[in-house]
């Protein structure tokens, strides 16, 4: 069997991106486990994981890998970047017809890249295999904490980046120290159960949603809100969830039950345009609109949480949002205003233990198709683009590539 050669490229994209398909022991195991793969690693000067721990376990590194013939990263790969006739992963994000990526499928059909994209990897369920949603929501959250601390001047914790890893962030939540506040959390897949994690690990219990709107406690506690615990068909009957999800329309919100009497929301779930916001702008005028800090961990811009006007970033994490004038001012400038934490990159800032994950998936859910036969056909429904074409999954991005502006 001829020798297949794949390289970890460098992150090309601005801010630069530390995170990386794999850690040097999984590349370690990548060529026990396939003794025709070598694995080579691109030189990098931002890298999580530095060039010496993978020298150190034997892997090349070089400053070029023109001789690879399977590249992966993890953002988007910069135009002038790109070698013709190889094969690319990374996220592309370009199934959405995202405007600011139409130049760049554009490229990959003129230099006859095959592209495989991580988000649209999934079984035939429909499931994703890789993702970094368990660390946006572990980081999330603790970022909602860390902000609410700050807002009231109640705790102080480092934040989430300069943790070594997970661990070290999980033994830095000892010191959250909160009073009875009530915190909601929205969402129950990756991201709601990575946000979990750490609400358990600083010790705040889990209450039902029942309890959460009936009850004062002595502690601080949160409830994880289900579609099914804020909406109601229009026309009455009880909540299905599939009709929901197909039909969102045919349903309302009652979010604002919860809005009464909580103090931080924890936004982790996945939002259809179609679907009701949770709360509106006139809503957080109200007198009765308790919530104070809000962690959008999603971050949909203008989206079902009306304060999401911008997305903050790692350097600058939070801002406030005034509804009254329906705008953004500094952060902290204000009792009367709702802090916001709204970082799109949140895994960036546990780039180790988020990579490590995402390599362990890959190794074990992806490689054995990539490597070797795809029977279920997991890498073709991922492949965007091969031999300078859309392929039959991707063609309704005929259009967006056909644009010129």
């Amino acid at each position: 069997m001829s020798q297949t050669k794949i390289s970890l490229i460098r992150e090309g994209k601005n801010p630069p991106d530390k995170r990386v398909p794999f850690t040097p022991l999984q590349t370690e195991e990548i060529e026990q486990r396939y003794p025709h793969v070598k694995v080579v690693c691109q030189e990098s000067p931002v890298r999580c994981f530095k060039d010496d721990e993978y020298r150190e376990l034997d892997i090349a590194v070089q400053p070029k890998v023109d001789d690879c013939h399977i590249l992966m990263g993890i953002k988007e790969v910069p135009i002038d970047q790109l070698i013709a006739d190889k094969t690319y992963l990374f996220f592309s994000h370009t199934i959405k017809k995202q405007p600011y990526n139409r130049k760049l499928l554009q490229e990959v059909l003129k230099k006859k890249i095959r592209l495989i994209d991580y988000e649209v990897l999934k079984d035939r369920n429909g499931n994703r295999l890789v993702a970094f949603g368990r660390y946006a929501g572990i980081v999330g959250a603790y970022n909602g904490l860390w902000t609410y601390g700050k807002r009231f001047n109640l705790f102080s914790l480092r934040r989430a980046f300069e943790c070594f890893d997970v661990n070290d962030l999980k033994l830095e939540l000892r010191k959250v120290n909160l009073p009875p506040v009530k915190i909601i959390l929205t969402g129950a897949g990756r991201v709601g159960k990575g946000s979990m994690e750490t609400l358990d690990s600083a010790g705040i219990r889990k209450v039902s949603p029942q309890l959460f709107l009936e009850m004062n406690f002595d502690e601080p506690v949160y409830v994880q809100l289900s579609s099914a615990d804020y909406h109601r068909r229009k026309e009455g009957g009880h909540f299905n969830r599939e009709e929901f999800h197909k039909y969102p329309e045919r349903y309302e919100s009652y979010f604002k039950d919860y809005t009464k009497v909580a103090d931080i929301l924890m936004a982790g779930a996945y939002w259809n345009p179609k679907a009701p916001v949770l709360f509106t702008r006139e809503d957080m005028l109200l007198k009765d609109f308790k919530v104070k800090v809000i962690a959008d961990i999603t971050c949909d811009i203008n989206g079902s949480v009306p304060s999401t006007k911008k997305a903050s970033s790692i350097v600058d994490p939070i801002y406030d949002y005034d509804p009254a004038t329906d705008s953004v001012k500094p952060a902290l400038s204000s009792d009367s205003n709702f802090t916001v934490m709204a970082i799109d990159n949140l895994p960036c800032e546990l780039p180790r233990s988020a990579s490590e994950e995402f390599g362990r998936d890959l190794i074990d859910r992806v490689l054995p198709m990539l490597l070797g036969k795809d029977e279920d056909g997991v890498i073709a429904r991922a492949t965007i683009a091969d031999g300078g074409k859309l392929t039959s999954h991707f063609e309704y991005l005929q259009d967006y590539v056909n644009e010129s502006a």
